[in-house]
């Protein structure tokens, strides 16, 4: 009995002392467990700190950008306006100075490569160029300067003033053409002579020379056209004989088919001062008589010097097209 009660007694203790460790245990574990969350707890603040943080300062970046964003599109703006601005202002003066540029060219390079010199020949009563010049280079036979030339029989119209017309609708016609044109005189007042419209046509970069004028005869039957060249006895030209005859039978031929007058052929002439001071491939072209009624009359018709124009710059484009 008494081992009984020592028994119990022994497991008493033994459960009490259970009960006490696993009551520690149970603590031990309970106050590790409080300490995790608490860990746990200031781990989430923390990072609920800095996401709150993060997302603070990416909407101040965002912020910032926007305003950016704005200000660079403000002044992307005004640079654009200022930049559109400046460009239009230097558009409008470009193309000023592009316009003036294009009619200075035009007035000064050939756009066909070639350059046509025209004489309209003689010049004004009121000039005075009755002073002397050698008929050539080195000649001693001497002539004048210039005359006023024939006048129209019927017409009354004077030779200068038709060569003239004839000569600045030309310029206009082989303009139109591409040509380059080098034009003696575009007046009746300019005191030019002959040895100096010769000089002139060639400094001045022509390629041929092309003296228009208009005949007169005595016997008022006389109709017709005719070209003058130099010959290949020439004493100071005659280098040019050739191409000056192809020159004057390419501008005749075409001239008289164009205006139906009659074609008189080609005369060679080695006293005239304009072909003997020539440097580059001349010819007179005779565009008909003016002591004729029928030429003189004709000449004076608005629709046919449309056709002498024509007709002598169709001469042209076939000299220099047999040339290529």
């Amino acid at each position: 009995m008494k081992d009984k009660k020592q028994m119990v007694w022994i497991i008493s203790i033994v459960c009490i002392i259970l009960a006490v460790a696993f009551c520690a245990v149970s603590i031990v574990k309970m106050n590790r467990l409080q300490k995790q969350a608490r860990d746990l707890e200031t781990e989430v603040a923390r990072l609920m700190s800095e996401q709150n943080e993060t997302q603070a300062e990416t909407l101040t970046e965002t912020e910032e950008t926007k305003e950016t964003k704005k200000t660079k599109k403000k002044k992307s703006k005004k640079a654009k306006t200022e930049t559109n601005t400046e460009t239009e202002t230097e558009a409008t003066e470009t193309g000023t100075d592009t316009e003036s540029d294009v009619q200075t060219e035009k007035s000064t390079e050939a756009q066909n490569g070639h350059v046509v010199a025209i004489d309209p020949g003689h010049q004004g009563s009121w000039v005075n160029m009755s002073e002397q010049e050698p008929s050539g280079p080195g000649s001693s036979e001497m002539k004048a300067k210039a005359t006023t030339g024939t006048q129209g029989r019927y017409t009354g119209v004077p030779e200068y003033q038709l060569n003239l017309d004839i000569s600045l609708a030309l310029q206009k016609e082989l303009e139109n053409r591409g040509y380059r044109v080098v034009m003696a005189r575009t007046d009746n007042d300019t005191a030019i002579s002959n040895s100096e419209r010769a000089l002139k046509a060639y400094e001045e970069g022509g390629e041929i020379y092309v003296r228009i004028h208009a005949n007169g005869s005595d016997d008022s039957s006389v109709n017709g056209a005719l070209g003058m060249t130099p010959s290949y006895e020439n004493p100071y030209v005659a280098n040019l004989a050739e191409e000056s005859y192809r020159l004057t039978e390419c501008i005749l031929n075409t001239y008289c088919n164009e205006t139906g007058f009659n074609n008189l052929g080609i005369q060679y002439h080695d006293d005239m001062t304009g072909i003997n001071w020539s440097k580059i491939p001349v010819m007179i072209l005779e565009m008909g008589f003016m002591t004729n009624e029928h030429d003189d009359t004709a000449m004076q018709d608005a629709d046919m010097q449309a056709k002498m124009v024509s007709g002598i710059a169709d001469g042209i484009d076939l000299y220099f097209g047999d040339s290529q």
